[in-house]
């Protein structure tokens, strides 16, 4: 035994930290100050919004602002969620969900379907249309704007949450999402299952879908939050208040009253509520999914 770690045997026998350690608890503690600050700053916004959403309309434009309601007030909500107040949030929020969620579900059945056969089947040109597949991820969105209007128009979907709904049903990005996932799952489960006798949809439905709950999970999170979030279409494709969301409700609020910050960050909240609720419950699924869907390529 070395002298050095006699001596270090020593110290941790007499419960004194060996000198190799220091370094090491230095470090760490440096780690964790950046990053508690860090975390301070990406969270204060947040809680800034939700105070302020608690402020009278004179406390949320006081100068300078304060951290802490005087007095805390439930006036900001009572206002924008009253029926019949001219901001009807509630129906936004309800479009919101609804849209949101039924987009969700589309994309998550449309990925899954398309993603199965190109990891695990072979067919002539399957790299082909894999690859045009991701090389639509490079086309800007922005771009599909006119094109899908027309074709939204032409089906009499405008003014109606169908126009929210369908045109981003189909997603290249949940495709190649699931797709990177089946191709991680271990092949002997199917091979398995091939030789009792299964037939592929039986394997698709019994044994790969279970298996991809986490990745399915995160891809319904994703295109959740993608349609929520989604202000540039909505705008564009409805037209009467009782049809919007809520992020292009909210622009509505925001220019009918340009200085009710109490208002607009009452809003926020709760269009912050569903967001937050969603990644608590499947935080644990969303990271085992993104681990699994770039295992391999």
């Amino acid at each position: 035994m070395s002298r050095l770690t006699q001596e270090r045997t020593v110290r941790r026998a007499a419960g004194k930290p060996a000198k190799s350690d220091k370094p090491a608890a230095a470090r760490k503690a440096v780690r964790f100050s950046v990053l508690t600050v860090v975390a301070i700053a990406f969270i204060s916004p947040m809680i800034f919004m939700v105070v302020t959403a608690f402020k009278t309309r004179a406390d949320a434009t006081g100068i300078p602002p304060s951290w802490i309601p005087n007095p805390f007030s439930l006036q900001a909500f009572e206002t924008i969620l009253a029926p019949g107040g001219g901001t009807p949030v509630l129906q936004w929020f309800t479009n919101s969900m609804l849209a949101a969620g039924l987009n969700a579900t589309l994309v998550v059945a449309t990925a899954t379907l398309a993603a199965y056969p190109l990891a695990r089947m072979s067919f002539r040109g399957k790299n082909l249309v894999f690859g045009l597949i991701v090389a639509t991820l490079l086309v800007p969105p922005v771009i599909l704007v006119i094109p899908n209007y027309l074709i939204v128009s032409s089906l009499g979907w405008l003014n109606s949450l169908i126009a929210i709904i369908v045109p981003t049903a189909a997603s290249a990005f949940g495709v190649f999402f699931m797709r990177q996932f089946f191709v991680s799952l271990p092949l002997e489960l199917e091979e398995a299952a091939r030789i009792d006798g299964a037939n592929r949809w039986t394997i698709f439905w019994s044994i790969v879908l279970p298996l991809a709950r986490p990745a399915m999970a995160t891809l319904a999170l994703l295109a959740f939050l993608g349609n929520w979030n989604d202000f540039l279409w909505p705008v564009y494709v409805l037209f009467s208040p009782e049809v919007q969301t809520l992020p292009a409700g909210l622009s509505t609020l925001q220019s009918a009253n340009a200085v009710r910050y109490d208002l607009l960050m009452a809003g926020a909240v709760v269009a912050s509520v569903p967001v937050l609720v969603l990644f608590v419950f499947l935080q644990r699924f969303i990271i085992e999914g993104v681990s699994r869907s770039g295992v391999k390529g």
